[in-house]
């Protein structure tokens, strides 16, 4: 998308969104998540607190990508230690829908309840997510397949980019 001066392109940026707390396997696949963001030159935003947000922005740092957190707090210090720009809110978790409507894809690792609002604050704005490990949903007996399953972190990466960049999945 271009913006501003001729040859100015903005950013992909991704949306990274788990739970507060998540188990060591699920923080080693968030890392690997934020390490292939940052490997293919893509933003990571996310609710920049602990757990799957950060261990997701450790993956990315790793690889010396840039990371957002929108906080739900009032305090930039409140952010985890891997991101770089805080952004202090003070709305608690209305601050969800900055997080996903930020991104042109999000991509859910587990979580909770929390989570689970960014998935369909997601889908209701048109924003694809891809899903590892996370909720499901199913209408009237039937699965509703709009979260798109990723077999591991790198396919989940490579559709949430495919995905944010307009192209079909095969």
């Amino acid at each position: 998308m271009a913006v501003g001066k001729p040859g100015f392109e903005r950013k992909l940026t991704i949306a990274v969104i788990g739970g507060g707390k998540c188990t060591a396997q699920e923080a080693a696949l968030a890392e690997t998540v934020g390490r292939e963001l940052a490997k293919r030159g893509a933003m990571l935003v996310c609710g920049g607190l602990t757990g799957v947000m950060e261990a997701a922005c450790r993956g990315a740092a790793i690889e010396s990508g840039l990371t957002i957190g929108i906080l739900p707090t009032d305090n930039p210090a409140d952010a985890n230690p891997y991101v770089q720009i805080p952004i202090a809110t003070s709305v608690g978790y209305a601050r969800n829908i900055a997080v996903v409507t930020s991104a042109q894809a999000v991509i859910a690792i587990d979580g909770d309840y929390g989570t689970l609002t960014e998935i369909g604050f997601a889908l209701k704005s048109g924003i694809p997510v891809v899903g590892l490990g996370t909720w499901s949903f199913y209408r009237n007996g039937q699965e509703d397949k709009s979260i798109i399953k990723a077999e591991d972190a790198v396919d989940a990466v490579e559709k949430a980019i495919a995905l944010a960049k307009g192209q079909k999945l095969d």
